[in-house]
């Protein structure tokens, strides 16, 4: 059995298709009921078993309610994919503070009440604990602070929390998308905290939703430590480590060419 939250769309929807497909019992958790209940229908369409509950991981409430009633109705969890996530594009010295804030409570406090509310069933499972994570996580990226800092966090929890479980037989990954075709730019918040309302990338060129899926399903059955994806997303990982000055600069004018660059300001 898979708990996945945040998997109304996006790479949540899509992991819980390819862990049905896997034959897994799904449950599902989103903030927003209709399309949620969409996915869930579509799931059970194929033959899968699903629970399906709305639920806002920044709650910490929701998260208990989801995990225990998901328990109740499947019986037992194999895999918990920490998915739910927002994002941001706004200058810090811009930025309303509580923007931030909100990115913390749903991207790094989401994961750990899941997990928290998950944990005995896991270690007696011995399954798999995933945090989606981003190459934000590894190297700070201009103009999304709050986001870097929730997936930095994210990112030593889950090493922690990994070596703290190092002779529990439970698994731990951390999961970093390069560019992925969802709709999590398109919901990014602004200086003000208002949605952004459309993506500064060009969805058509980048992974799909699907393949960020079927790498993490894979990562999940060879239980990884860790997986960091496209070419692009691992070359960054690697000369931050070595060159970061260097990064320092490449990195900004990456995003500086961005349409409607904040980095543009100054």
């Amino acid at each position: 059995m898979v708990f996945i939250t945040g998997a109304s769309g996006g790479i949540g929807k899509a992991l819980a298709f390819r862990f049905a497909r896997a034959g897994y019992a799904v449950a599902i958790c989103g903030r927003k009921p209709e399309p949620l209940m969409e996915t869930a229908e579509a799931l059970r369409a194929t033959g899968a078993r699903v629970f399906a509950m709305p639920a806002d991981v920044g709650v910490q409430a929701d998260c208990e309610q989801f995990i225990h009633s998901g328990l109740k109705e499947l019986g037992r969890m194999d895999v918990l994919i920490n998915n739910a996530g927002m994002s941001m594009r706004a200058l810090f010295r811009d930025l309303d503070v509580r923007v931030i804030e909100q990115l913390m409570q749903v991207n790094f406090m989401g994961t750990v009440y899941c997990t928290r509310f998950a944990m005995d069933a896991l270690l007696a499972s011995k399954g798999s604990i995933v945090g989606i994570s981003s190459i934000a996580g590894y190297r700070g990226l201009p103009a999304r602070t709050g986001y870097s800092a929730s997936k930095f966090a994210m990112n030593g929890f889950l090493e922690a929390l990994r070596t703290e479980l190092l002779h529990s037989g439970v698994h731990v990954l951390t999961a970093s998308p390069g560019f992925t075709a969802s709709n999590i730019r398109n919901t990014a918040l602004s200086a003000d905290g208002s949605a952004q309302g459309e993506s500064p990338l060009d969805e058509g060129k980048i992974m799909s939703a699907e393949a960020v899926a079927d790498a993490i399903f894979q990562a999940v059955v060879q239980r990884k430590r860790e997986l960091v994806l496209t070419s692009q997303g691992k070359m960054t990982v690697f000369l931050n480590k070595w060159l970061p000055g260097f990064m320092d600069k490449m990195v900004f004018n990456h995003f500086a060419k961005e349409p409607d660059s904040p980095l543009k300001k100054g």
